[in-house]
């Protein structure tokens, strides 16, 4: 059986708490991993600013690591700091999200450093700064800033009105964009044939890692393509029952109750033990 060379792993609702901590019991199993040979990376929806912080609060400044940000639109070493791919938005195809998505009552929001722009003040805006810290910027010529290009867009809302609004952005951008919700009230937008697992296929590359020794964990439909691509891919206890389709394995336990260490522990640390 292939020893797990890389582990990826998704931040909110899998490595994080509720709380946004990593348990001692995550973190030291995270660090044996390491130890053993396994090279982790960080992949999440958040810009690198808003996962910084925790890859430092695992040493991951300390050695080399790679954070997948933005859902794949930008690849970082963990301990440099140095950007290793990077893609935008095409402005065109930005343009034409912005403005449906405008002309149907929605904020917009992109994401730039350490600060959230936002087209209008909304309350998912508000509860997004919650989660990552970012500051908050509403911007009145917002149009001029999405056609400089992005590396996302997101639109928040009520999922059941978010959904048509989905269906309308795929019938007009077409494969020029690839569209999903990261949590059910927030609709993302990113450049086309761009996702986690795209981004992961690429770090594996790099570093001579073959498909069928990477494990990838997570618990949205942001996680889809990486827990597709990658050899083993886990879904949480607490992720959404489509993710728990496709995965090959669900953890036993939730993100509140280290289910990550769990995985680690089995498919990780006992094989290696071997």
């Amino acid at each position: 059986m292939t020893s797990i060379r890389m582990i990826a792993l998704d931040l909110d609702d899998t490595l994080l708490r509720s709380d946004l901590s990593i348990s001692y019991r995550t973190r030291n199993a995270i660090k044996r991993a390491e130890a053993a040979g396994a090279v982790v990376v960080l992949a999440s929806g958040r810009i690198p600013g808003a996962m910084e912080r925790f890859a430092r609060l695992l040493g991951m400044h300390k050695r080399a690591g790679y954070l997948i940000c933005n859902n794949g639109t930008i690849i970082q070493e963990s301990n440099t700091g140095k950007i290793v791919y990077e893609v935008k938005i095409p402005p065109e195809t930005a343009l034409i999200a912005f403005d449906l998505a405008s002309a149907e009552g929605f904020p917009v929001q992109l994401y730039d450093d350490d600060i959230m722009y936002v087209s209008k003040s909304n309350e998912f805006a508000d509860y997004d700064q919650k989660l990552t810290g970012l500051r908050q910027v509403v911007v009145e010529n917002f149009r001029e800033m999405v056609a400089e290009g992005c590396y996302k867009l997101l639109i928040p809302g009520d999922p059941m009105i978010l959904q048509p609004l989905e269906l309308l952005l795929r019938n007009y951008l077409g494969d020029a964009a690839t569209l999903f919700t990261s949590k059910p009230y927030f609709l993302e937008i990113l450049p086309q044939k761009t996702n986690k697992g795209t981004a992961l296929e690429r770090v594996a590359e790099k570093l001579g890692i073959p498909q069928e020794a990477v494990l990838a964990i997570g618990d949205s439909m942001n996680d889809e393509a990486m827990i597709r691509w990658a050899g083993t891919g886990v879904a949480m206890l607490n992720a959404d029952q489509r993710i728990k389709n496709i995965a090959a394995v669900v953890t036993e336990r939730s993100n509140d109750d280290d289910g990550v260490a769990d995985i680690i522990d089995q498919y990780v640390l006992s094989r290696q033990a071997r």
